[in-house]
């Protein structure tokens, strides 16, 4: 799948270590996998969850999702040896953990020898603060975004509407925006609570977010819904381009649907929304 249009709506958590989980994650609708060998593993058993998901990426099966290894940061006593057992396992990317400068990403692409695409947890406040510098990297590829790292760190309040995270998560989303890369929104923790799901992927829809990462395969239906196209969005986009393209041909007036303008922006915005949808589509 071209990488420009890749759906990211579902990005669920899998630990590395559990041969069943792995393998349930082949059948589940998630648009990417991230295949965790930080916290999801307890440190006497990152040895052997290595070799587990060596195997499990080598036997295959997980379609067109993206497929993401989340490693242990460089700075312990696992990053390197991770990285060492499967930087040619196929994966699409290597997320770090806890990204403070793009200096972290330049010691992981040296280590992967520049040939694969790297994300970063953003969940520190240097890496908030600096990431315009990190998304600038040519091999960053996505930022996730660690809101509960991130709230420890900021000692801030849990709070629904998410307020005191606010200015980190469009720190966020304006570096990514900036260097077009992907970002995607942190994990909601009460994984039953779908109302709750709901309210926090709409929010992160409308912040600009392009998908949200999972703790729970129950959540994966939640965030499809919330981060695809709408069929009213899809409709209007396909308007836009239409009244646009007729003005064009023309030569006469202005394009105008529903009562408003449509400039070339607009007809921009249109033509990502039926890619994405077109996308999805493809991805059954």
């Amino acid at each position: 799948m071209d990488s420009t249009f890749r759906p990211y709506r579902s990005v669920l958590y899998i630990p590395g270590s559990k041969e069943r989980a792995l393998d349930k994650a082949r059948g589940l609708a998630c648009d990417a996998i991230i295949f965790d060998l930080e916290d999801a593993v307890t440190p006497d058993a990152k040895d052997a969850a290595r070799e587990t998901l060596k195997a499990a990426l080598a036997e295959g099966g997980y379609g067109e999702r993206a497929k993401i290894i989340r490693i242990n940061g460089l700075d312990t006593d696992w990053g390197r040896d991770d990285v060492a057992v499967l930087k040619d396992a196929g994966a699409d990317a290597f997320l770090l953990p806890k990204v403070n400068s793009a200096k972290d990403i330049e010691a992981l692409d040296e280590l992967l020898g520049g040939q694969t695409a790297i994300w970063a947890m953003i969940e520190t406040p240097l890496g908030v603060l600096n990431a315009l510098e990190i998304a600038a990297h040519p091999r960053l590829g996505g930022f996730v975004a660690g809101t509960n790292d991130l709230a420890k760190e900021l000692n801030c309040r849990s709070r629904d509407d998410r307020l005191p995270m606010m200015f980190a998560l469009q720190q966020m989303l304006l570096a990514a925006r900036a260097h077009d890369v992907i970002c995607v929104d942190g994990v909601y923790n009460q994984y039953l609570n779908e109302e709750g799901l709901a309210a926090e992927c709409e929010q992160g829809r409308d912040l600009g977010f392009d998908g949200k990462t999972l703790i729970h395969p129950a959540q994966v239906a939640g965030a499809n819904t919330a981060f695809a196209p709408t069929e009213a969005e899809i409709d209007l986009a396909k308007r836009q381009i239409e009244a646009h393209e007729e003005i064009e041909r023309t030569g006469q007036g202005v394009a105008v649907v529903d009562g408003k303008i449509v400039e070339n922006l607009h007809v921009e915005t249109a033509k990502k929304t039926l890619a994405k949808a077109e996308a999805i589509a493809k991805l059954g």
